[in-house]
């Protein structure tokens, strides 16, 4: 089992690295493979709807998002991690997922999904919730806590002593692997052929 966490921020080691490698210490624990692959500082290219991914298999753009998607294709397990930028997740971290996400979107049906936030003090929902769109579109499970997976602080420091966040961490962790135990080797559901409508006639 092999699982991908997503580093979103912009600073390499900062307070979404911190959750991560909470999660990371409890997954190799038991037994899952483990990367964490940070998203860079380089430009990223907004998706143009070109749609040459879809014959390519990749974005003509080429930036972390084919990199990224490559690695996430491989995982049987994807979390994402983002700092909050005005209640929403880092612009640049968004555009890298909308196109890895959209090449070769049959791949990521049936695995595990998680996605985390860090933040100073508010916003964590907003942005929660905007990632968890990747996996509800994709018929990617998605792994839960005791809470909604958010650390705060505005230092690493300050997010390791927000015991109550890093104890999410773990706990969301735990329902990584224990999906991923009895996901393995379940039968995936009968699926219609999908059907296109616009609305506007």
């Amino acid at each position: 089992m092999k699982a991908l966490l997503v580093n979103g921020s912009t600073r390499e080691e900062g307070c979404t690295y911190t959750a991560l490698c909470e999660i990371r210490k409890v997954l190799e624990d038991e037994g899952v493979s483990c990367e964490i692959f940070w998203i860079g500082n380089d430009a990223v290219y907004g998706c143009r709807a070109c749609r040459a991914c879809v014959k390519l298999g990749r974005c003509v753009c080429d930036d972390v998002s084919n990199t990224l998607a490559e690695k996430m294709a491989g995982a049987d397990a994807i979390v994402l991690g983002s700092p909050v930028y005005y209640a929403g997740i880092n612009g640049s971290f968004s555009a890298a997922l909308d196109k890895a996400f959209y090449q070769n979107s049959t791949l990521f049906e049936n695995k595990v999904g998680a996605s985390v936030v860090s933040c100073r003090r508010g916003g964590a929902g907003s942005a929660f919730d905007r990632l968890n769109k990747y996996f509800t579109i994709l018929r990617m499970p998605i792994a839960s806590g005791q809470y909604w997976n958010a650390v705060h602080g505005n230092t690493p420091d300050e997010v390791k002593s927000d015991v109550e966040g890093m104890q999410q961490m773990r706990d969301l962790a735990r329902s990584i692997v224990w999906m991923l135990k009895n996901l393995k080797d379940s039968e995936t559901p009968c699926r219609e052929e999908k059907t296109f409508y616009n609305f506007i006639r």
